[in-house]
């Protein structure tokens, strides 16, 4: 098996993954209006999967984004890193946007993004990272495992008026 390949996604169709990939930026974007307007145009996208409350831009002004180059061939262990990460991050206070593993294409890098209201709770999350043994533990089986060769974070904001904003509707060229 080539690094690139990906074990686990063979019982998904290709077209099926990218509508998956659709529904979950789309979420991101627009929150609960994507069920309405889906269902109003037809569009067959699942309400079930698109129950999440997405966070506005007053609760989210500071986005870490972590780019993460990893080993390709231990692609699964980043992934139970990833997923642990979904546990342990919610309870420390940070609003979990997702984790990315590459798809096609590059194979060895994936992405991380962590939201919070501020810098202050940044700090305060860090805080309770560090106290928290399940966090102690996941970071030290990814330097044990090394999985990821290289880390970098950049923390972002998002620039007003540009966020969430619905496609206007009925407006034609």
């Amino acid at each position: 098996m080539q690094p690139d390949e990906q074990q686990g996604t063979a019982k998904i169709s290709r077209k099926a993954f990218f509508a998956r990939c659709r529904d979950g930026l789309l979420f991101l974007l627009f929150g609960d209006q994507v069920r309405i307007s889906a269902s109003v145009l037809n569009l067959g996208y699942p309400a079930q999967r698109l129950t999440t409350k997405r966070t506005t831009t007053k609760e989210m002004t500071i986005t870490c984004f972590i780019r993460y180059e990893i080993d390709p061939y231990q692609r699964e262990a980043f992934k139970e890193y990833a997923e642990n990460w979904g546990r342990i991050i919610p309870r420390c206070g940070g609003h979990l946007v997702g984790y990315f593993l590459p798809y096609e294409g590059t194979n060895n890098v994936a992405w991380g993004l962590i939201a919070f209201d501020s810098l202050a709770s940044y700090e305060a999350y860090r805080k309770k990272l560090k106290a928290d043994p399940e966090a102690r533990s996941n970071f030290q089986a990814s330097q044990t495992k090394r999985f990821i060769l290289r880390e970098e974070r950049t923390f972002l904001e998002v620039v007003d008026g540009t966020f969430a904003l619905a496609a206007a509707q009925g407006k034609g060229a």
